[in-house]
């Protein structure tokens, strides 16, 4: 019977972890739409606010939010992002709150784009799924949101859209003790999953210019160190960056509550 038991909790154990490794295996982390250039100071930029989920990962893997968790990582994200915008080279502007229609239409746009990027590495960057147009070589980086973008609240003055997403399951104890458990019977489980989105869309035609995607992203966000680190790893090889010594002193505009975007409710 206790054999028995150890067999049934070792393959379902292997299945937790098949299911949990495989976005590991993801070789690709980023892309950038053929033929697309930023030069630096030339467009303007809508910063939608991140999308945010901090929580806990339970024993059996799945997600417990933690509004507290959540709202110190908005807080940290936030900090980092406005020092950071100043390297993006060009003039940056925060999306303005939104109610009603609006609020829906933003919040569609933000899901969407979730989708797109969980796609894009799903499909192209890990090679074991890529779609038949996408297993060659130099596959042509061709997604698209659709030209409802310009929908979004702020896109009408807007070249760009820039979306961020960030999510971390912290492993709860019971879900490392479920780990060394599975790895004396010689089943690997993952503990924790931290992922991160960030993707650059034109805003007149919805098309996916540059996406920079990563299932095992570092930092904790729940820390100002943490989220700086994050916040660099979602922009790193943004194009058209610049250091922040270069970029002029007017080009961003703050995402914390402190300094909103103007016209921000």
């Amino acid at each position: 019977m206790h054999r028995l038991f150890r067999v049934a909790l070792a393959a379902s154990l292997s299945c937790a972890s098949i299911l949990a490794s495989a976005p590991a295996a993801a070789q690709e982390k980023s892309a950038i739409r053929a033929g697309f250039e930023l030069a630096a100071g030339s467009k303007r930029i809508l910063l939608v606010r991140p999308a945010i989920k901090v929580g806990a990962q339970s024993t059996g893997g799945s997600f417990e939010p933690n509004a507290d968790w959540t709202d110190q990582a908005k807080a940290n994200i936030a900090t980092a992002l406005d020092v950071a915008q100043g390297n993006l080279g060009n003039s940056v502007f925060v999306a303005p709150d939104a109610v009603g229609a609006p609020a829906r239409t933003l919040a569609g746009y933000r899901a969407l784009f979730s989708t797109v990027a969980d796609a894009v590495i799903t499909y192209q960057f890990f090679p074991g799924n890529r779609l038949p147009t996408k297993k060659r070589k130099g596959a042509p980086f061709e997604w698209t949101l659709g030209p409802g973008v310009r929908d979004i609240p702020g896109a009408a003055t807007a070249d760009y859209i820039l979306f961020l997403e960030t999510e971390d399951h912290f492993g709860s104890t019971g879900r490392k003790v479920a780990q060394l458990f599975a790895a004396g019977l010689g089943v690997g489980i993952v503990s924790g999953l931290h992922k991160g989105y960030a993707g650059l869309v034109d805003a007149r035609t919805g098309d996916l210019l540059w996406l920079n995607a990563d299932r095992q992203m570092g930092g904790d966000v729940r820390d100002a160190a943490g989220a700086a680190r994050r916040v660099a790893q979602l922009l790193e090889d943004f194009p058209g960056s610049t250091t922040l010594t270069t970029a002029p002193a007017t080009t961003a505009t703050a995402l914390t509550p402190t300094a909103a975007a103007p016209g921000a409710q």
